[in-house]
């Protein structure tokens, strides 16, 4: 039990009137009911709370007739491993009864409902996610998690190794939640287990694993979960593309976007340390279930050319016109990433720095102008529909484009006329 910790005047989500309503009247007739894990993780460390659990000594049941009786609707959204959701003032609460696995596959669990907070804590991941508060905001520590955050340190509950073959989810999970709370050196128990069992990650999903890889890339800086992770052999087990390619490119680009006010960018931190093979990002879009959106920013990346930075803005804008807008962005940031971490012993590299700036200011900004010319205006010209104007306006394109654009209306009909009098 913890000595005397409390989230009051951390916690300003905990006086919430439908939050204190729900605890109260699951706690009606000597239950009990107490906000559980990440709310009350992140309150402690002084981060942004989204998700609010309950964990309560009510069977499921139980927690829908009395959070309906106090006016919430109800959702059975895991009922059979113990959760409900409860809805009010458009906030969402999960409740799940204080459970026990009795047996484990690797990827989930069969559980029995019980009363012992011990058991409920044990069943958890890591220390540090096995915080309660009770509704005072007093925090129930059961499993030494308080002295982790203090100290910055993750660690697994009890042995590393059984929490792992409960679900090998947890290796990623290890990374991840180092990458964004610890600190120095991961526990040595923890990484040595991660180690010995990556190759339970195999019975995964693939969304379960991008889903976690996706969160570990979104911390302000994942580079050294990043390098722990391939250390112990995780990374090549679920990014085999990083394995040759390296991942020293990420130091930069995270170095960049503080320095340069850029939002952390998942995606774009992956192709920092995933070659830009077209096949290969394919395979690893397909392998990885992508959804469209990404799969195509990292394909275009991948297909277009790496940028030169003296570049002028019409030979930019040549390419942009028939390129991804989007792909020559990423390349622009990871070239300008690049650039400014050689700069620091090499003036060359500053002056290429700049010009990737330069580009990059000028890509952003880019409308994409429209081509003045239609097929009908050809048939006006007396052309017949078929072939020979698809080619000819594409003829005209290439010659407007190669202008700078400049070219207007009325000389692009000229070129035209004369094309199909040929």
């Amino acid at each position: 039990m913890s000595a005397g910790v409390s989230l009051a005047g951390k916690a300003d989500w905990l006086g919430e009137k439908h939050l204190q309503k729900l605890l109260a009247a699951l706690k009606e007739g000597g239950e009990e009911a107490r906000v559980a894990g990440g709310a009350v993780r992140n309150a402690l460390i002084g981060q942004p709370v989204a998700d609010i659990d309950i964990a309560a000594t009510t069977v499921p049941e139980e927690s829908i007739r009395r959070a309906e009786k106090a006016g919430f609707k109800t959702v059975p959204t895991g009922i059979e491993h113990g959760t409900i959701t409860a809805i009010a003032g458009g906030k969402a609460y999960e409740v799940t009864t204080l459970r026990a696995d009795i047996e484990t596959d690797g990827r989930r669990a069969k559980v029995i409902f019980g009363r012992d907070w011990k058991l409920d804590a044990q069943r958890r991941d890591f220390t540090i996610n096995a915080l309660y508060s009770e509704a005072d905001g007093t925090v129930v520590d059961l499993v030494g998690g308080i002295a982790d955050i203090e100290a910055r340190r993750l660690r697994f509950i009890g042995d590393a190794e059984a929490r792992i073959r409960e679900d090998y989810l947890r290796i990623l999970r290890f990374f991840r939640f180092f990458a964004w709370y610890g600190d120095g050196r991961p526990d040595a128990d923890g990484l040595k287990a991660c180690a010995r069992l990556k190759d339970g990650l195999a019975q995964l999903s693939a969304e379960r694993v991008w889903s976690e890889l996706k969160k570990l890339l979104s911390a302000s800086d994942p580079s050294r979960a990043l390098l722990w992770m391939r250390q112990a052999g995780v990374l090549t087990a679920v990014l085999p593309e990083s394995e040759k390619w390296g991942i020293d490119a990420i130091h930069g680009l995270v170095r960049a976007e503080k320095d340069l006010g850029w939002a952390a960018d998942p995606l774009l931190r992956l192709e920092a340390v995933v070659p830009p093979d077209a096949a290969r990002m394919k395979g690893l879009a397909d392998r990885l279930r992508f959804s469209t959106g990404e799969g195509g920013r990292l394909r275009h990346w991948a297909l277009t050319a790496p940028p030169d930075s003296k570049t002028t803005e019409t030979e930019l804008a040549k390419k942009l016109y028939f390129g991804d807008r989007n792909g020559f962005l990423d390349r622009l940031r990871l070239a300008l990433a690049a650039a400014r971490t050689r700069a620091v012993e090499d003036n060359q590299a500053m002056v290429e720095a700049g010009g990737f700036s330069r580009l990059l200011n000028v890509t952003r900004k880019w409308e994409r102008p429209v081509f003045p010319v239609k097929g009908a205006d050809l048939t006006k010209l007396g052309a017949s529909p078929g072939p020979k104007v698809g080619a000819t306006l594409k003829n005209l394109e290439k010659e407007w484009v190669e202008s700078g654009f400049v070219l207007d209306r009325g000389a692009l009909l000229e070129r035209a006329a004369k094309a199909l009098e040929a």
